[in-house]
């Protein structure tokens, strides 16, 4: 018996090994079919969430039209995990920051993204389908925009690449290599000190961390505010200056949408708000069910507080949404308009439907439910990531090396894809009929049928999706379920 045991660990371990890919093994093979390769090498025992390690970076892709494929740059930096409750998994998210000769930040444009110097390597370990945050963000920085000109094109979000990450040698699975929400892309102000050593306090960024006291901008306790948290908040810019100062507009803010009258409010919370940041907001989460921001991981920020005291909203972290839950597990609740009652300001936006708030985002969904929101726009975006992933291989590695930690995966993308547009279809229902606007039942029933039964799915570049749909259609409980044709 104790060899027969011996024996199955040793065929284990031959299987494991084959199929964890060699970096210089899938660095030569890179193709126009390839994800970029990321390889960080460091030489500390351990990579921690409180401080960075030295480590060097190595970033390859493929470009078809260069006269040397293979791009490969390299660069010093900084390293360490990040987040917080994804921290326990084994597949850890990390932040990237580029560094010079003299330890000095230093900016580089990574796979054609940004010039910055800030990194994020995001592991979705709790998304079964590895795409749900970047598939998001890719919706919302169509949708929504900010107010001001910035030196990136008014986007109010993150762009990202999939790529593969190596550590060490070692392979890690498929990451998203993306920008951050931050000062630079957001176009805010910088903080100076002054002579007298006085802070000229000008551009503010801070994130809801927390599920915790001010999260619905209707309440806060007393804490020390000579630190970077409070009341569940964070400060990310200026970060270096935390004080009463840094921390007076959230407070203000909380004052007015807590305590002020419903006339005062109505007079002057677009002091406080952009009304189409807000429309957009409340409508990109129903529509792709972000069920946990509102406020938590969601950025508020100020470009100058010297001459306008307006917050921009900008979400972050949407794993939990098109059916995905926090924990990895599926979620079954649908959009309900009313979650907003508890929220500031669309606690008396929506109730009230003050300026016709409500009537907006009415108007705002049935505009965008036949075109980006629509079952069609969604599915090619799903389809379109789903095959990049599939024909990479990458999916193949990634599930070799994390299935069920922690969450399992499937062998076949597409049957991920497929129980996401279950669930997205469903939601879409339920906002048309809240809402009163958009496609009515019956039209959707009949758009589902022939986008998703008789004809083929179009990705984003065009192309008939690859998977091997079409799908059937089936109602349980008066739900579309949709199952992957055999």
């Amino acid at each position: 018996m104790r060899y027969l045991l011996l024996l199955s660990w040793l065929l284990c371990s031959v299987v494991l090994h084959a199929q964890t890919p060699s970096y210089h093994a899938l660095l030569a093979g890179l193709s126009d079919q390839s994800l970029p390769l990321v390889h960080v090498t460091f030489s500390a025992d351990t990579v921690t969430k409180e401080a960075y390690v030295p480590a060097q970076v190595e970033v390859s892709d493929y470009r078809a039209d260069a006269a040397v494929p293979v791009h490969t740059v390299r660069y010093d930096c900084l390293f360490k995990v990040r987040g917080s409750s994804s921290i326990h998994y084994d597949k850890k998210s990390f932040a990237l920051r580029l560094v010079d000769s003299d330890g000095e930040n230093l900016d580089a444009n990574l796979l054609g993204l940004r010039n910055e110097n800030n990194w994020i390597l995001d592991a979705m370990s709790i998304d079964r389908l590895r795409m749900r945050n970047r598939l998001c963000f890719d919706v919302w920085n169509q949708l929504s925009h900010t107010p001001y000109q910035t030196k990136f094109d008014g986007r109010n979000g993150t762009v990202g690449r999939f790529v593969e990450l190596f550590l060490n040698g070692s392979y890690h699975g498929i990451y998203c290599l993306s920008d951050k929400v931050d000062r630079k892309l957001l176009g805010l102000r910088k903080t100076t000190v002054l002579p007298d050593s006085t802070i000229d306090l000008r551009g503010w960024l801070v994130k809801c961390e927390k599920w915790q006291y001010a999260w619905s901008l209707l309440n806060y306790i007393d804490q020390d505010q000579n630190q970077c948290t409070w009341n569940g908040w964070e400060i990310k810019y200026p970060d270096d200056y935390p004080s009463a100062t840094t921390w007076q507009p959230l407070l203000q803010l909380i004052d007015f949408c807590a305590q002020s009258s419903d006339a005062d409010f109505q007079l002057h919370y677009t002091d406080h708000f952009y009304f189409n940041n807000l429309v957009e907001y409340v409508v990109f989460t129903l529509a792709m069910n972000v069920g946990d921001n509102g406020y938590k991981n969601t950025f508020l920020s100020i470009p100058d507080l010297t001459s306008a005291q307006r917050c921009l909203i900008t979400p972050w972290d949407m794993d939990m949404s098109l059916g995905g839950n926090y924990d990895g597990c599926y979620y079954t609740d649908l959009a309900d308009v009313e979650r907003y009652n508890i929220i500031a300001p669309f606690n008396r936006l929506m109730g009230q439907n003050m300026d016709g708030f409500r009537d907006s985002v009415a108007c705002l969904w049935g505009r965008l439910s036949g075109t980006l929101f629509s079952p069609d726009s969604i599915a090619a975006r799903l389809y379109s990531y789903g095959d990049l992933l599939t024909r990479s291989g990458a999916w193949a590695r990634e599930r070799a090396r994390w299935d069920g930690s922690p969450v399992p995966l499937q062998s076949d993308i597409a049957d991920e894809v497929a129980l996401v547009m279950t669930s997205y279809v469903n939601n879409y229902d339920t906002l048309c009929l809240q809402l009163g606007t958009g496609a009515p039942r019956t039209a959707i029933d009949a758009l589902s049928h022939r986008s998703l039964s008789r004809s083929p799915i179009y990705m984003l570049d065009g192309r008939a999706a690859p998977f091997a749909a079409p799908f059937s259609i089936q109602y349980v409980k008066d739900r579309m379920i949709l199952f992957r044709s055999r």
